[in-house]
C-alpha cells in the first residue's frame, strides 16, 4: 500500500547522476541487468519520440492536423513503462501515449490520421504488428473501464496466475492525473480489485489536469487513491527511464503471476499544452516550467549515459535518426488521402448489416441529385 508519506522512487537523480533513493533500493537487480544496447535504447525513443512530437505540434500549427497533445517531458514515464511489459501483454493508451504505440509497433503516422480526421480509430489494434496496442480514448478516463473488464476476462480465461511467466498476460491502461479524478477511473479499480484483475493502472502525473493544478484535485499523492481499494501502489519519478521501467517490471510482474492488480503514480511534468487549442500562459507560470526543464528526462539520461562512457557517435546517430523521422512523419502526413463516404458506414457493425447498405445508398442518391453530381 501506499500513504501520503510514501517516498519517490527514484534512481537517478536530477543531473543524471546514479543516487538511488532508499525507495528503489528493491529495484536495482531489474536495473543492474539491462544492457548497454537496453540503456541506449530508452534514450533513443526519448529523443525520436520528442522529434516526432514536435514536428506534429509544427503539423497542427500549420493545419496539417485538427489537433494533437503533445508528450513533452513524459517520455521517460513512457518508454520505461513501454518497455516493461511484455510481448503478450495488452496496452491501453489514452491519447498522449505515443512513445508507448511506437515502441508497439504502432506507425505514428496511424496517430496522425486519427488527429488530421481522416480515420475513426487510426490503426487495427487486432493486427499483430501494432503490439497489442487498443486505440486511443479521447473519452477521459473510459479506457481503465476497458482495461478493467479486459483483465477481468484474462483472469476467467486462466491466461494469469499460471506459474508460466512467458505465457501469463497482464494488462497496462495509462490515464492522467486530471482523469484521476473521474468516477469511470475509480469504478475500474473496484472491479479490478474485486476481480484480481491483473491490470496495471499507469498514472501519469504530469501536475495539470488542463488548466487545474492537482493540488487542487488532491490533497494526498494520487497512489493513495488506488491504494484505497486495496491495490498496492507505488510512486515514482516519472522523469526517470530506469525508475519507470523497474517499478513497472515488478509490479507487472506481480499482477501477472496472479496478484491481481497493481498501480504506478509517476510524477512527472507537461512542459507544453495539454493539446494545440490550449493555452498554458493562461494558468501558469514559466518559473514553474523552468524548474521542470531542470529535471527534464531526456537530459538527464543523456549524461548518465556518458557518464558510463557513450561516444558522442551514439548521440549524433540518435539526433540523425529523430530528424529522419521527423522529416518522414511530415511527407507521409500531408501525403495522406481524404477518406471516402463510404468511410462513414465502415466498422459500425462487425458484421455487413444492411441498415448501413441502405444508409450508404441513400447518401449516394442525395448526392447524386445535387447539379454536378456529388458535393
Amino acid at each position: 500500500m501506499t500513504s501520503p508519506e510514501t517516498p519517490l522512487v527514484r534512481v537517478l537523480d536530477a543531473d543524471g547522476r546514479f543516487a538511488p533513493t532508499d525507495a528503489a533500493q528493491q529495484y536495482l537487480p531489474l536495473i543492474e541487468a539491462l544492457t548497454d544496447a537496453e540503456l541506449e535504447q530508452f534514450y533513443r525513443d526519448m529523443v525520436v519520440i520528442r522529434a516526432i512530437d514536435t514536428q506534429a505540434t509544427n503539423l497542427q500549427r500549420q493545419g496539417q492536423l485538427a489537433l494533437w497533445p503533445p508528450s513533452r517531458g513524459q517520455e521517460a514515464a513512457q518508454v520505461g513503462s513501454a518497455y516493461a511489459a511484455r510481448t503478450q501483454d495488452t496496452i491501453f493508451p489514452s491519447y498522449r501515449e505515443h512513445v508507448v504505440a511506437r515502441i508497439r509497433g504502432v506507425d505514428p503516422v496511424d496517430i496522425i490520421k486519427l488527429m488530421r480526421g481522416v480515420s475513426h480509430g487510426g490503426w487495427d489494434p487486432t493486427d499483430p504488428k501494432n503490439g497489442n496496442t487498443r486505440l486511443y480514448t479521447l473519452v477521459l478516463g473510459s479506457q481503465t473501464l476497458h482495461a478493467a473488464g479486459f483483465g477481468m476476462g484474462l483472469a476467467f480465461d486462466g491466461r494469469c496466475g499460471t506459474g508460466d511467466p512467458e505465457r501469463d498476460e497482464a494488462v497496462v491502461v495509462y490515464y492522467g492525473d486530471g482523469a484521476s479524478s473521474q468516477g469511470d477511473v475509480h469504478e475500474a479499480m473496484v472491479f479490478a480489485a474485486s476481480y484480481d484483475a491483473p491490470v496495471l493502472f499507469f498514472l501519469q502525473n504530469n501536475h495539470w489536469a488542463i488548466s487545474v493544478p492537482v493540488a487542487t484535485q488532491s490533497k494526498v499523492p494520487l497512489a493513495g487513491r488506488s491504494a484505497g481499494y486495496g491495490i498496492p501502489s507505488v510512486r515514482v519519478d516519472g522523469n526517470d527511464v530506469l525508475a519507470s521501467y523497474a517499478a513497472s517490471r515488478m509490479q507487472l510482474d506481480e499482477a501477472r503471476a496472479g496478484g491481481g492488480p497493481r498501480a504506478i503514480e509517476a510524477v512527472t511534468y507537461r512542459m507544453g499544452a495539454h493539446t494545440t487549442s490550449d493555452d498554458p500562459t493562461k494558468y501558469r507560470g514559466s518559473a514553474e516550467e523552468q524548474e521542470w526543464a531542470l529535471r527534464d528526462p531526456v537530459a538527464r539520461m543523456r549524461t548518465y549515459l556518458l557518464g558510463r562512457g557513450a561516444s558522442e557517435a551514439l548521440f549524433a546517430d540518435v539526433d540523425a535518426e529523430a530528424a529522419d523521422a521527423a522529416e518522414d512523419l511530415r511527407s507521409r502526413s500531408v501525403a495522406l488521402p481524404e477518406p471516402g463516404p463510404d468511410a462513414i458506414f465502415r466498422h459500425v457493425y462487425s458484421e455487413p448489416h444492411p441498415l448501413m447498405v441502405e444508409q450508404e445508398k441513400w447518401l449516394a442518391d442525395y448526392e447524386a441529385s445535387f447539379e454536378g453530381g456529388a458535393l
